[in-house]
């Protein structure tokens, strides 16, 4: 089983060929469907091999392909100053970006 640790996002993911997660938009604009992106690993395990040392991981590549666009959760945000009538609220919706790994080269 081959599996990498990578940076996406800001965030550190568990991935392995084949399998879909959600990162936070990548770029400024909509990725179009099946663009490929590189993510940047930080360890590399193959079966009982753990590779983290960096100057080995500057040859190991992950692929991925965007999927689609998504929207996440709606979040509420509500101030309140007591005594005084001071009521806002707002809310939002992060936009995320759903890619699948396609391969981990090294």
């Amino acid at each position: 089983m081959v599996y990498a640790i990578v940076r996406a996002g800001g965030r550190q993911e568990k991935v392995s060929v084949g399998s879909e997660l959600l990162i936070d938009r990548v770029g400024g604009g909509t990725p179009a469907a099946g663009t490929a992106l590189q993510l940047a690993p930080l360890l590399l395990v193959d079966g009982t091999t753990v590779t983290s040392d960096a100057a080995a991981l500057a040859g190991v590549t992950v692929t991925a392909e965007v999927v689609d666009e998504v929207k996440g959760p709606k979040i509420t945000i509500l101030r309140y100053k007591n005594k005084t009538g001071y009521r806002k609220r707002q809310g939002h919706r992060q936009k995320h970006t759903r890619v699948r790994i396609t391969a981990i080269d090294s």
